[in-house]
């Protein structure tokens, strides 16, 4: 195996590959990257066993002979990453190690054979479909933060997608928490999709896409693909049912509040000053006039208030809430208002965008998200 390569296109494949390298493990194989030399390309590999990444490099190679073999992944990217020159060559050696040879300098790197690395399962198509990057980007970023962590309901460490028609829906819960962004296609997919995509392979994909992508998805056998450009994602997707929330969306309310995002979300961070004493507990209170009090509880550190002015329909009301989780949710809404809703204390808390009526929001797409509220 001997090959060079433009640095920049090596620094470019190893910045996406080592997002499926697995960083602590029992397993070093897994903290590899395989790098595979054929007569007109050369393919990077990763894989943690949960997800795996091929990049190809097409482009500015001069192949003198094809083989493969495993580098550690840091100490090759952090290498490659302080090289300055143009080009760098790599060559295999006969004692289970490579050299990179630049212009100004070279490191002998020992690794792993080829044949240890861990295969990527093939997907036998049942499913494939093309979206946007967009489209995928936005919809796993207005979904992801409300999804579990850890293993006590595994299919609630994901994402639900849904893809049909003319809407791709995504939806995740904690079971305190629960969002569902419905968006809208620009045509319609001859296919359609349903499963449970790991959380930890979504926060990646949004990480890598672009866009501009557009994005071939293809499943099969609790198997998923996102293929794009030079880039293949491979996942597995999770077992089991994702629950049937959308009765869990409440259909009326007694209180409802318009409140502009950027000053309740100035609100917040003040107030979290002092509520992470207390779990991020705090009160809101809603005048049936014109104004939202927020405020904590005494804790060893003080206590606090803010009041904001703006719009409310109907009755007072006072609700508990977790400020941190208000504060992601705000995060993922764009709209310059929101909307909060709710019918008692013990109901959840509907957050939703209000559409800025000189905006270029597309209104075809919604998003919407609950907070089960605390006791106060």
């Amino acid at each position: 195996m001997k090959f060079s390569i433009n640095t920049s296109a090596l620094k470019k494949g190893l910045d996406i590959v080592n997002h499926a390298t697995a960083s602590v493990t029992t397993t070093p194989i897994l903290e590899n990257i395989l790098i595979k030399v054929n007569y007109n390309n050369i393919v990077l590999t990763s894989n943690n066993l949960e997800m795996a990444i091929e990049y190809v490099i097409n482009d500015d190679l001069e192949i003198a002979s094809e083989g493969s073999f495993c580098v550690p992944s840091k100490l090759f990217t952090n290498y490659i990453a302080l090289i300055t020159d143009d080009r760098v060559n790599v060559e295999l050696g006969n004692d289970e190690s490579i050299t990179v040879k630049t212009a100004s300098g070279k490191l002998k790197v020992k690794g792993f054979p080829a044949n240890d690395f861990p295969l990527i399962p093939s997907i036998k198509e049942e499913t494939s479909l093309v979206l946007s990057g967009a489209v995928v980007k936005k919809s796993i970023d207005k979904t992801l933060f409300s999804s579990a962590e850890g293993n006590i309901r595994p299919t609630l460490a994901g994402i639900s997608v849904n893809i049909s028609g003319e809407k791709a829906i995504f939806a995740s819960t904690d079971s305190f928490r629960l969002s569902e962004y419905a968006a809208h296609l620009s045509e319609d997919v001859q296919n359609s999709f349903a499963g449970i995509i790991p959380s930890k392979t979504s926060s990646q994909i949004k990480s890598i896409l672009s866009d501009s992508d557009a994005v071939k998805i293809v499943s099969g056998e609790s198997q998923i693909a996102f293929v794009t450009g030079n880039t293949k994602i491979f996942s597995r997707l999770l077992n089991g049912k994702f629950p049937d929330y959308r009765s869990y969306f409440p259909t009326s309310f007694s209180t409802k509040v318009e409140i502009n995002r950027i000053d309740l979300m100035g609100a917040l961070k003040k107030i979290n000053l002092i509520s992470r004493e207390n779990n991020y507990s705090i009160k809101m209170s809603i005048g049936a006039e014109t104004w939202v009090l927020l405020e904590t509880s005494e804790t060893q550190i003080g206590e606090g208030d803010v009041r904001l002015v703006w719009a409310t329909e109907w009755e007072d009301n006072i609700v508990g809430i977790n400020s941190t989780y208000f504060l992601e949710v705000l995060g993922v809404i764009e709209t310059t208002h929101v909307s909060i809703s709710f019918e008692n204390p013990l109901s959840p808390i509907m957050i939703t965008p209000v559409v800025d009526p000189d905006g270029k929001q597309d209104d075809k797409s919604t998003f919407k998200h609950i907070i089960m509220p605390l006791k106060i």
